[in-house]
């Protein structure tokens, strides 16, 4: 799931007033940072195999440090003790923490039978929504919409700034997601590591369109 985590992060922006969308967005992409790092280090492995799903070509063969339950509960846990050592109040410390995990269960709903829920030999789960193109745009692209309507809601644009900067980094999103199963394969494993690290500007995206733009209630 790419929009969908997305939506969590944008959904969260008006229960965490301390907490900028650009960290909201790191810790709901949390999974998705440390993987393309993990694979070159060659500590955990993909496949490209066109048909693996209707979705996504990728065959997710071993990734138990950065997407099995355990380990994204530990990620949680030291992603809100940085929140908190930075001064973020619990309330949007533990909401840093929450989005973390949630990326799993995102990926659960998504994810042919391959999410580990520990590191080494044990089941792996998965619901496998990417088995059906239909199927992933309408659930994933609701949960988007509704992700947008509560961040647009709960924020306004100081600035033009904060329009062009947010519209354009939704649409990029979307555009990027929509497009996945209508593009050609990954030419390979590393490549596709490397184009990974694309999520990190997204993070920065973000960070930047909500830098202007404030919450409503901030104004009230």
């Amino acid at each position: 799931m790419f929009v969908g985590h997305a939506a969590l992060a944008l959904a969260a922006r008006a229960k965490a007033p301390s907490v900028s969308l650009g960290w909201l967005f790191a810790a709901s992409f949390g999974l998705d940072l440390l993987w393309p790092i993990l694979l070159l280090a060659g500590l955990e492995r993909v496949s490209i195999t066109p048909g693996a799903t209707a979705f996504t070509p990728l065959t997710f063969d071993a990734y138990p440090w950065s997407h099995s339950l355990l380990m994204s509960i530990v990620w949680a846990l030291l992603a809100l003790a940085l929140a908190r050592w930075r001064r973020v109040p619990a309330s949007g410390a533990a909401l840093v923490g929450a989005l973390v995990v949630s990326h799993w269960a995102l990926d659960f709903l998504t994810h042919a039978p391959d999410l580990p829920l520990w590191p080494g030999p044990g089941p792996r789960v998965g619901l496998g929504l990417w088995q059906s193109v239909p199927a992933t745009l309408i659930v994933e692209g609701a949960l988007y919409a509704a992700g947008i309507a509560a961040y647009v809601h709960a924020t306004r644009p100081l600035d033009q700034i904060g329009r062009f900067a947010l519209w354009s980094l939704l649409i990029a999103c979307a555009a990027m997601w929509a497009s996945g199963p209508f593009s050609p394969p990954p030419p390979s494993p590393k490549l596709l590591a490397w184009a990974t690290f694309g999520v990190y500007v997204i993070v920065l995206w973000a960070g930047w369109a909500d830098s202007h733009r404030v919450l409503r209630t901030a104004l009230a």
